[in-house]
C-alpha cells in the first residue's frame, strides 16, 4: 500500500467506523464488518482495488491505525492481524482484557478456535495468513480472517460474529468470500454432525459435505470495472445528485456545505456505507466510483477529492460531538434523498460515459495511482447518463 492511500484510508475509514458507531451502535458494527458484502464496498468506497482480496489487510490495517489512541472513546479494538500479526493476536487479547476487565482466555480460546476451524475444518485448500480480531467495550466480537490458496493464487475470506454464533460446529459463519471451487469438505456444516465430536477433540474424521455458506461473494480475478458489476439504476441516482442542478442544489442543503458535484459523488457513496440497508451493498465495484483505485480501476484515486471528503466527515463528527448534529444527520437525509431520486426518477448511468468522464478530470483533481502514473489519461469526457434513460 502506498503511503499517500494508506495514511488517507485510515482516515476516511475511521470516519465512518465513528459515523456507524455514533448512529447505530457499536453492535451494528460489528454486523457490518461481518458482512461480505459490506465489508467489500467498505474498501471499495475509500480507494482500494475494487476487486482485490488486498481490500482484507488494507481495510483492517486502516482501521487498526486510525482507531489507535481512539478506541478506548468508541469502545472498538481490533487485534492480530497479517502473518507475524496474527501471531500476537493472543497477547493483544490478554493485554486488553487485562486493562478492559475482559475474559482474555475465553477470547483467546475463540480467536484460535476461529482460525482452526477455517484453517483445518473446512478443507477447502486455503491456509489462513491474516487473522483480525475485533473487540467492542461491550464485550461482543468479530472476526475477519483470509486464506491462500497457493496453487490457484486466490484468496478467501471468512467472517464471524458472535451475535450469530449459536454454535462453533453448526455453520457458525455470517459469510464467507472467494470463488466456488467445487465440493470441499466441511466439518463445521449441519451435515457433519456424527463427526463434530471428534473434531472438538482431534480431527479424525472427513466426512463430505458441501460448504453451505451464509452468504457468499465472488470477486473476479480481472481488475478491470464492467457495466454488468454495477447497478447502474443506484449509480445514476448518485451520478444526478452530484451532477443535475437542481438536485444537486439540493443535496448541498442537506448538508450544510458547499461542495463541487465531484465531492457530493464521494460523500453520496460514503453516506450509504454508513446508512445503507444489506440489500444496497449486492454491486461493492459501485463504490469504486467514489474515490476510484489505486491501480486506476475504474480512474486514479482523486486526492483533491479525498481530502475534501475527509474534512466533511470529520468536520461533521467534531460537530455532532459538541451537540451540533444537523451536519452529521445531513449524511443520513443525503442518503434517503439519493434512494428517492433513484426510485421516482430512474437516472441510468452511461457507464463507459462515466468512466470515460472521470478519466478526462482525473489530473484536474489530483487522479494518481500505483501504476503508470506518468502516462497522462486520455481527455475524452462524455455524458453522465444513458440517453436512453427516463430521466
Amino acid at each position: 500500500m502506498p503511503r499517500w492511500l494508506a495514511e488517507r484510508m485510515a482516515r476516511l475509514g475511521t470516519g465512518i467506523v465513528e459515523a456507524v458507531v455514533q448512529r447505530y451502535g457499536r453492535s451494528e458494527l460489528l454486523t457490518r464488518l461481518s458482512d461480505p458484502f459490506w465489508f467489500q464496498a467498505f474498501g471499495s468506497v475509500m480507494g482500494m482495488d475494487w476487486h482485490s482480496s488486498g481490500i482484507t489487510t488494507s481495510v483492517l490495517g486502516a482501521l487498526k491505525r486510525g482507531l489507535g489512541d481512539r478506541s478506548d472513546e468508541l469502545g472498538i479494538y481490533i487485534c492480530g492481524g497479517r502473518g507475524r500479526h496474527s501471531r500476537n493476536t493472543p497477547q493483544e487479547l490478554r493485554t486488553l482484557a487485562e486493562r478492559r476487565g475482559f475474559d482474555g482466555e475465553t477470547l483467546v480460546r475463540t480467536s484460535r478456535l476461529t482460525a482452526r476451524i477455517d484453517n483445518n475444518a473446512i478443507a477447502d485448500g486455503f491456509q489462513i495468513y491474516l487473522h483480525s480480531f475485533i473487540v467492542t467495550a461491550d464485550g461482543e466480537w468479530a472476526v475477519v480472517q483470509q486464506g491462500l490458496n497457493d496453487a490457484r493464487g486466490l484468496a478467501r475470506r471468512y467472517h464471524w460474529h458472535s451475535a450469530a454464533v449459536r454454535d462453533f460446529v453448526a455453520e457458525p459463519h455470517t459469510g464467507i468470500v472467494g470463488e466456488h471451487l467445487g465440493t470441499i469438505m466441511n466439518l463445521v456444516d449441519r451435515q457433519a454432525q456424527p463427526a463434530q465430536k471428534a473434531l472438538l477433540e482431534v480431527v479424525r474424521q472427513h466426512p463430505d459435505a458441501t460448504l453451505q455458506e451464509a452468504r457468499r461473494l465472488c470477486v473476479p480475478v480481472r481488475h478491470e470495472v464492467h457495466a454488468s458489476d454495477v447497478d447502474l439504476k443506484r449509480l445514476g441516482a448518485v451520478l444526478a445528485v452530484a451532477y443535475e442542478r437542481e438536485f444537486h442544489n439540493f443535496a448541498e442543503l442537506l448538508l450544510l456545505e458547499k461542495l463541487g458535484p465531484r465531492t457530493l459523488q464521494t460523500l453520496s457513496l460514503v453516506a450509504e456505507v454508513v446508512h445503507g440497508t444489506p440489500t444496497r451493498f449486492s454491486d461493492p465495484a459501485r463504490f469504486s466510483f467514489a474515490l476510484g483505485g489505486k491501480d486506476r480501476h475504474p480512474f486514479p484515486v482523486p486526492l483533491k477529492t479525498y481530502d475534501e471528503s475527509i474534512a466533511v466527515l470529520h468536520s461533521s463528527l467534531e460537530a455532532a460531538k459538541v451537540g451540533n448534529t444537523e451536519k452529521m444527520g445531513g449524511f443520513e437525509r443525503l442518503h434517503r434523498f439519493v434512494q428517492e431520486v433513484e426510485k421516482n426518477h430512474e437516472p441510468e448511468a452511461d457507464f463507459e460515459g462515466t468512466v470515460a468522464h472521470e478519466n478526462a478530470i482525473s489530473s484536474s483533481l489530483g487522479g494518481r495511482s500505483v501504476v503508470f502514473d506518468d502516462v497522462p489519461v486520455k481527455p475524452l469526457q462524455m455524458s453522465l447518463f444513458d440517453k436512453k434513460s427516463s430521466r
